[in-house]
């Protein structure tokens, strides 16, 4: 395993990652929400890098894994500005965004900020707007009143928060209501045994870009993981056509 290293932001907090070297694009994996770079489709796309000699990054949002900060104190703008100072740190050239759930919204909020540089992505269940649709009008009002929610979680022993600040930076930053201005190869993974996300987010995302190529694949018998030895593989697939050439 490559070790881990901190990333000091102006502010001072230490970001945590993992990065190689290698061929550009450099490819980025973003974890989903409560999640971090020990996961297995991280871990996965990294031995893929290494194998290849492909440039390759992995990080822990602030508040989430070895890095520094409150999880309660994190948002998607905090997150996505992380990402970008790493990009701008570690990866000069172009690089491929590999978002699984929360971690697809995020980039498409980081490929929106820096679109010169993508040269793809991959969303892996991509859940863009999940403060909006993922929510009832009973929670957001709750939401709306600084209530901190807790939901069971399945993945887990410990139940799940959503925070008011969390879920207000989410509400400013919805992306499926309008064009998204991204003309990239865009791939899109999907269970559709999918109890988080509905695979139906995919196809809302598909028409939304902007890119002509653009391609959604959808598992039967998926979960929202995708962490079965067939689901990497069919990541890791996406990868190597992608960044083929």
């Amino acid at each position: 395993m490559i070790d881990i290293r901190f990333h000091t932001l102006p502010n001072g907090r230490r970001v945590a990652y993992r990065h190689v070297p290698g061929a550009s694009p450099a490819v980025l994996f973003l974890p989903g929400y409560m999640s971090d770079m020990a996961g297995g489709k991280a871990s996965a796309v990294l031995d893929w890098a290494v194998a290849r000699g492909r440039a390759c990054l992995l990080l822990d949002y602030s508040g989430c894994g070895a890095s520094e900060g409150e999880f309660g104190d994190g948002t998607l703008s905090r997150w996505r500005d992380e990402v970008l100072a790493l990009i701008g740190a570690l990866c000069p050239g172009p690089v491929v965004l590999v978002g699984s759930s929360m971690g697809g919204w995020l980039m498409l909020l980081v490929a929106l900020a820096i679109p010169e540089r993508v040269a793809g992505l991959v969303g892996i269940a991509a859940a863009p707007d999940f403060t909006d649709w993922g929510m009832s009008d009973a929670d957001k009002a709750l939401l709306a009143a600084g209530t901190v929610l807790w939901h069971d979680n399945p993945y887990g022993a410990k139940p799940t928060p959503t925070y008011p600040g969390f879920w207000a930076d989410g509400q400013a930053k919805l992306l499926l209501g309008g064009g998204l201005a991204l003309t990239c190869p865009v791939r899109l993974l999907h269970g559709q045994r999918d109890p988080d996300v509905p695979w139906e987010i995919s196809l809302r995302l598909a028409a939304a870009l902007r890119s002509r190529d653009v391609r959604v694949t959808l598992i039967k018998d998926g979960d929202h993981r995708l962490s079965r030895d067939s689901d990497i593989a069919l990541l890791l697939g996406t990868l190597d056509s992608l960044t083929a050439g």
